[in-house]
């Protein structure tokens, strides 16, 4: 059996209670972080966070009188965990964004470099439209894929080859089908079935939504 020396953390919040003058509470905030002041701070034990491991050492008494082993990603501080996650994701996030959500998820980018970079969040434009939800999405590559089905199941295109069709014949079909479709009324039954289906009732009653 080897012998470990091991050092383990937690977190114990300091907080203080003082008031601020300022036309916003972005602005408050900001005085109140910016306030070097701490000799009214008081310790919360209550809050106090998880246990974990910030190093190990082999043989006893050995901290820092050694090389460090690597610490266990598991055995790391929650929330530096998910900190290095979140770098991972904000970066699967870059490559994926669209186009057409550029508007919204520029922020959410730009709040994770901001996070990342150890700055603070830029404060939010007013008035940002909340969030649509799709329910249908027309993608021309499975347009083509179920062309070539039809066309091989029905009798009615005899001769008829996919190689015929181009990709710019499938574009300007999907837009025109695109221009011409309304969804309005699946829309307007999606929204009654939200109202209908007891979740919006019990928000309303009190409850979290979760019934």
């Amino acid at each position: 059996m080897a012998e470990f020396t091991i050092e383990v953390t937690y977190h114990l919040p300091v907080y203080r209670h003082r008031t601020y003058t300022a036309d916003t509470v972005a602005n408050a905030c900001r005085l109140a972080i910016e306030d070097e002041e701490w000799m009214a701070g008081k310790f919360d034990h209550d809050s106090a966070g998880e246990s974990y491991v910030t190093g190990i050492w082999a043989g006893a008494d050995a901290a820092y009188s050694r090389p460090p082993i690597p610490v266990p990603a598991h055995f790391g501080e929650m929330v530096q965990r998910k900190a290095e996650h979140f770098e991972t994701l904000l970066g699967l996030l870059k490559m994926i964004v669209a186009d057409v959500l550029a508007a919204r998820t520029s922020s959410a980018v730009a709040r994770g470099e901001a996070i990342l970079a150890g700055a603070r969040d830029l404060d939010m434009p007013a008035g940002l439209p909340p969030p649509a939800h799709v329910l249908a999405r027309l993608e021309e590559s499975r347009v083509r894929d179920r062309i070539a089905a039809i066309v091989a199941a029905r009798s009615e295109f005899p001769g008829v080859s996919m190689d015929a069709v181009t990709d710019s014949d499938i574009h300007t079909a999907c837009e025109k089908v695109a221009r011409l479709t309304d969804l309005a009324a699946g829309v307007g039954e999606t929204v009654a079935c939200t109202y209908t289906d007891g979740w919006l009732a019990d928000v309303l009653d009190g409850g979290d939504g979760d019934a």
